[in-house]
């Protein structure tokens, strides 16, 4: 192909490096207050061309760019930059976006309030219409863990869309608290090569943005099969997921099923949130779909079981990190015992990571020891299967990525409870308040139970075990005036009819 000529790509050249300035001027300008971009790209456009050429994107910082440093918010990584692009960055840009920079984050995706990082907490840049207050005098709220940056820079305009990542709800939370959309798709559909593993058989490449149109337009660049990647969905199948039937879903929703999920009302549930929520739901039923109450009956266990299969991977994956092969080295102090190996490991671990890195893999490799793996491992990975089964018996299409014999294809499967999509809140309360105090203390909200900010992703935990799609669309307001979220969820391979029905909810 003839390159254009070099009047034409000077002129070119120009109109792409003024764009990136533009996008570094509205980040030097909004990023003091909300502290979502940690490190801003250079003139690196997009091709200029392509299905994103108007779309400058944020990628987490966990998520490997050969341009920029790659730190998952952590001390451990603090002067790493990758020699190459995660394979998800490469796509978006060949498809003309911009990358404009990496966003704050949870260390090493692990939290849900994103206040457990080495840049300092994220703060949610949303302000309820009735908030005339200067901004330094407002009360400061979390955007959500572990992809808080990633919701705040979309929340706060500093970007388009943002690459994030979910683990355990990470790209819905924040998405429900920030107001934006939040997608973890299906898993395996988007490549995880060049991305930093937390626990590699929960771990999504999520989308975020301020609309379903945007998240849909990045999600259709990136869901590209790659071969470096292990865990990724083969092209077979993908093409079976195509094939399954799904429902026409047009502005009338007449034959479209929607379940109820009973489980997803705990007590804990604002009941603010119940309000907003049924009125999505009577607005759904009025334009012709079908509401359906539905039980997943293993969910009450989906939480524990999250939390130590999450643990365990990241014992194993993070033992990379001991100051020999990968990331920061602390030297021994003078007199210490050097004949130890134990010695030389431990005090890189001990100031590279942060407290809740050093809880969870402690906890992960307890409940990998001879004593514990049979009780709480392999325990958990039974739950898992459990949740994974609840989701199949109440979805009208198979999952295509079980063997169906004729035993599955039960009384359950076919009856009239079935549904395509299930809705629910996507998060008990609306956006904490951030703590006055560091986030290593014993107290990260304003309540008496310190396990309080590991029960913020109960909402979104099982369809991770079950590596579903799910979208969060914001759909209103709680009493106290920020956003409220809901959470439409699929079978595998349903992300193209996920993400109609979040284009209807937003809508309504």
């Amino acid at each position: 192909m003839r390159s254009a000529p070099r009047n034409i790509r000077f002129c070119l050249h120009l109109r792409y490096n003024s764009t990136v300035s533009y996008w570094r001027d509205v980040i030097d300008v909004k990023n003091a207050s909300v502290n979502a971009i940690v490190h801003t790209a250079g003139l690196h456009p997009g091709t200029g061309h392509g299905p994103l050429k108007d779309l400058a994107i944020a990628v987490k910082d966990n998520i490997c760019t050969a341009s920029m440093p790659t730190t998952c918010s952590s001390a451990m990584l603090k002067d790493f930059t990758s020699p190459f692009n995660a394979t998800v960055v490469d796509l978006l840009q060949d498809a003309g976006a911009q990358i404009i920079g990496k966003t704050n984050c949870d260390e090493f995706g692990m939290g849900s309030l994103n206040t457990h990082s080495v840049y300092g907490p994220v703060v949610n840049p949303y302000s309820t219409p009735s908030d005339s207050a200067p901004w330094v005098e407002r009360e400061r709220r979390s955007a959500g863990g572990s992809s808080g940056g990633s919701a705040a820079a979309v929340a706060e305009g500093m970007c388009d869309a943002a690459l994030a990542t979910d683990t355990g709800g990470s790209t819905r939370l924040p998405a429900s608290y920030c107001g934006v959309v939040g997608l973890k798709p299906s898993y395996g559909l988007i490549s995880r090569w060049g991305v930093v593993s937390f626990a590699d058989s929960l771990d999504c490449v999520g989308i975020m943005a301020n609309d379903v149109a945007t998240t849909k337009r990045v999600f259709n660049v990136a869901s590209t099969y790659d071969p470096k990647d292990p865990t990724a969905a083969t092209l077979e199948t993908r093409h079976k997921s195509q094939l399954t039937p799904m429902p026409l879903v047009e502005k009338n929703l007449q034959g479209l099923r929607i379940g109820i999920p009973q489980e997803y009302f705990p007590a804990e549930l604002d009941r603010s949130i119940i309000r907003s929520f049924r009125l999505i739901v009577s607005a759904l039923k009025d334009n012709g779909a079908s509401i359906i109450p539905v039980s997943l009956p293993s969910t009450s266990y989906a939480l524990s079981a999250y939390y130590v299969i999450a643990s365990a991977e990241v014992s194993s994956n993070l033992a990379r990190y001991d100051g020999i092969q990968y990331g920061l080295r602390v030297d021994t102090p003078h007199g210490a015992d050097k004949t130890k190996t134990s010695n030389i490991y431990a005090h890189t671990r001990s100031q590279g990571f942060g407290r809740e890195v050093q809880k969870r893999i402690l906890l992960g490799t307890y409940a990998l020891t001879a004593d514990a793996f049979d009780n709480y491992f392999l325990q958990a990975q039974r739950v898992r299967k459990l949740v994974r089964e609840d989701f199949d018996h109440v979805f009208r299409a198979p999952n295509v990525l079980m063997n169906h014999s004729s035993n599955f294809t039960s009384s359950s499967q076919t009856s009239n409870s079935n549904i395509d999509v299930l809705l629910h809140p996507s998060a008990i309360r609306t956006a904490p308040l951030l703590p006055l105090s560091s986030p290593d203390s014993s107290s990260i909200l304003s309540s008496s139970s310190g396990l309080d900010a590991y029960f913020q992703d109960v909402l979104t935990v099982p369809a991770s075990l079950a590596g579903l799609p799910a979208l969060s669309v914001p759909v209103c307001s709680g009493v106290d005036g920020w956003p409220v979220g809901v959470s439409v969820v699929g079978q595998w391979g349903c992300d193209d009819l996920v993400l109609r029905v979040g284009e209807i909810v937003e809508q309504l």
